[in-house]
């Protein structure tokens, strides 16, 4: 069986939980491309040429706390508008998203870039607040010294980086289907994002 699910959306937004719990519920592979991005960065950090690193990722640059940090983020964001570094992983999720099996992919263009034929696009969004709060708690439960304001001022420049890059910015898809989680438990926003998929689940 070939199965596409594109999640799509910003930092924070849930996206990640959301494409991890619906993956389980449907015996889909996952794929956080997201973290394809931020291990090129930490490498870009460590010193690494950020399309050398994007040619060389191997699973092991996958792997480690590290790459949940906000230095990491941050570089994930800027070697993500590097033509030659999107190019580099293309093929890379394209071959996972169409393995037999179906899979779950989430990032910033799936659906309009990497899997633009996904059986199922979805974009889960919040508000920036919202987003920030989220992260805030998020970082501080890891012991890492931030302020609101300083990860809603991330959070915010984050967004005009990602949505106003020259290559594939991030937007719905045309035929995505929104799902805000500003107001919504986790719980609410899975079962938003399953009943999207059951209703185009191949019988």
């Amino acid at each position: 069986m070939i199965f596409t699910v594109a999640i799509d959306g910003p930092a924070a937004a849930g996206k990640g939980t959301i494409s991890k719990a619906v993956a389980a519920r449907f015996g889909l592979a996952h794929l956080d491309t997201g973290l394809l991005y931020r291990a090129v960065g930490a490498l870009v950090l460590a010193g690494a040429d950020p399309v050398v690193a994007a040619r060389t990722l191997n699973p092991a640059d996958l792997e480690g706390d590290h790459l949940r940090t906000p230095a990491v983020a941050d570089a994930a964001s800027k070697v993500a508008v590097i033509p030659d570094v999107r190019l580099a992983l293309v093929d890379f999720q394209r071959s996972f998203a169409r393995r037999d099996g179906g899979a779950v992919l989430d990032g910033r263009d799936i659906g309009t870039v990497i899997c633009p034929q996904a059986e199922v696009k979805l974009y889960v969004t919040a508000s920036a607040e919202r987003r920030a709060d989220r992260r805030y708690q998020e970082l501080v439960g890891k012991g890492l010294d931030v302020t609101p304001q300083g990860v809603l001022d991330d959070v915010r420049a984050r967004d005009a980086r990602d949505s106003g890059r020259d290559t594939a910015p991030l937007k719905p898809a045309e035929d995505a289907i929104i799902i805000d989680t500003s107001d919504l438990s986790i719980d609410e926003a899975v079962e938003r994002a399953a009943a999207a998929i059951a209703a185009k689940w191949p019988l």
